[in-house]
């Protein structure tokens, strides 16, 4: 039987929210709660599924802006995230954690860099990404509690990418992919492979001068720049900060 797994993306945002069981009439869990919650609500009726656990990747409010109201909805599911991510009346989810929702364990793995405490969530060869990485793209490391570009180059190396070709990719934000099409089509993954050569183009990103290693795309059809600064260390930011 075919895990289930339903996905409503708000409009603004493009923020996903997911619903996950083993299968009907069992316990089911949400990730993130950034989407709305109407149409989960209507799939857990339609696939007779009780919400037990709400599991966030991180704190970022457009993916725990829904929250009050799935508590609402399900006053009874335990909320979970990682402790760093300081989200209000959460239980503890730490890396490497396993939780056991019906029929599913799921393994939350740390993958710092768009925040400290970010968790991508493990579950039957599928991988809830947050905003780690994207179809095509990757986190930024400027919003509020990200690292560093280090930092998300690793967890998107070395954790996530590591893993069987065949896993499905399920990010924060608009579309699925898979491990096997991240490590040929992504043009950061291609460059950090050395598939693919760096850029040199002069630019300002954020207002100073930097090199612009690749101008590639963003999950909403915008931008996201890889730029170097003048002392040698890498950023990732929103194409809308850099001009060429």
């Amino acid at each position: 039987m075919a895990m289930i797994v339903e996905r409503s993306m708000s409009d603004g945002f493009l923020t996903n929210t997911y619903l996950v069981a083993a299968g009907p009439n069992r316990q089911a869990f949400l990730v993130d709660a950034g989407g709305p919650l109407e149409p989960l609500v209507d799939k857990a009726h339609e696939h007779g599924l009780t919400v037990t656990h709400i599991l966030l990747t991180h704190h970022h409010h457009d993916h725990v802006c829904d929250l009050g109201e799935a508590r609402d909805r399900w006053p009874h599911a335990r909320v979970m995230a990682n402790p760093v991510e300081e989200i209000a009346d959460t239980e503890p989810l730490n890396p490497g954690d396993t939780v056991t929702v019906g029929d599913l364990r799921v393994t939350a793995l740390h993958t710092p860099g768009h925040t400290a405490g970010m968790l991508n969530l493990l579950v039957n060869g599928q991988l809830f990404t947050g905003d780690t990485l994207f179809k095509g793209s990757v986190g930024g490391v400027r919003a509020p509690g990200s690292t560093s570009f280090e930092d998300i180059k690793h967890s998107i190396l070395d954790v996530i990418l590591t893993l069987p070709g065949e896993t499905v990719l399920r990010p924060g934000h608009t579309d699925p992919s898979t491990v096997a099409d991240e490590l040929e089509h992504n043009p950061f993954v291609r460059i950090w492979r050395g598939l693919d050569g760096e850029g040199s183009e002069p630019c300002t990103a954020l207002g100073e001068p930097a090199t612009l290693i690749l101008w590639g795309p963003d999950y909403d059809g915008g931008h996201k720049a890889w730029v170097r600064w003048p002392d040698g260390s890498d950023d990732i930011v929103p194409g809308s900060k850099v001009e060429r």
